[in-house]
């Protein structure tokens, strides 16, 4: 998660539902995160739970679950949604929550949340909470974007657009920019929110984030060291295995 998540949080919160049902909803982790909380039985912690696109339908569905996140702006968004009681959110950064005596058969990091954890410091802090976190017997699931090392090569992606949908009379268009750093494995991604009434630009709003990109065995190494020894990886949320072609890295890891 950012470190900033005010700057972060207060733009992202407004506009994170409509964008993400357009670039998000069609890989299918919302049915698989649900699947997997389902089998677990509960209870279930969801790091990086957002404005619970994936953690609601979990809640909704009669188990037990906690929500993370470090900005306020997006639990607000979420509390607004009338979540049933079964449902608790708690403030913290996802490198060192304490949540006491609780512990999950679950936990999940759904739609990159790790990535955003740019230094090893930080990766295995997180790793080593969620050990502490977990019952036993119980699974750490998240899944990362598989790096394409035609796109990687581009250090610079220009902005353009990604998604666009309306609001009323006006209409958001989104648009996105990376940088990237290959001595750190990090991208500094830019995303730009204008908003057209009538056609005309009336209005921009900005946020920036830093995200690292894995490796297969960057992370395979990663989860051993922290910990976690049994370990499936699947190239998408169909369960497909992982190959040359994979749009994802999906992680289940257990002690």
């Amino acid at each position: 998660m950012p470190d900033d998540e005010d700057a972060y949080g207060r733009v992202t919160a407004r506009y994170y539902d409509e964008a993400y049902a357009r670039l998000r909803d069609a890989s299918g982790d919302t049915d698989f995160y649900l699947g997997l909380a389902r089998e677990s039985g509960g209870p279930v912690l969801e790091l990086g739970c957002g404005t619970g696109r994936t953690l609601l339908p979990i809640a909704r569905a009669g188990i037990s679950c906690t929500g993370l996140d470090r900005s306020a702006h997006m639990l607000a968004a979420l509390r607004a949604k009338a979540p049933p009681a079964n449902l608790r959110l708690v403030q913290a950064s996802i490198r060192s929550f304490d949540l006491g005596s609780a512990r999950f058969a679950l936990v999940t990091a759904p739609f990159r949340v790790f990535q955003h954890l740019a230094t090893l410091q930080d990766q295995l802090a997180c790793l080593a909470t969620v050990r502490r976190h977990l019952a036993p017997g119980g699974t750490f699931a998240f899944d990362c974007f598989r790096p394409r090392l035609s796109q990687l090569a581009a250090l610079v992606e220009p902005e353009a657009e990604d998604a666009r949908w309306p609001e009323g009379n006006d209409e958001i268009v989104r648009s996105a920019s990376v940088t990237r750093s290959h001595a750190t494995q990090t991208m500094e991604v830019t995303l730009h929110y204008d908003r057209l009434r009538s056609g005309e630009h009336v209005a921009r709003e900005t946020t920036r984030f830093a995200m690292r990109y894995f490796f297969r065995y960057e992370l395979e190494h990663l989860l051993q060291r922290a910990g976690f020894t049994r370990l499936r990886l699947f190239g998408d949320f169909a369960g497909a295995e992982f190959g040359e072609e994979s749009p994802e890295m999906v992680w289940l890891a257990r002690c």
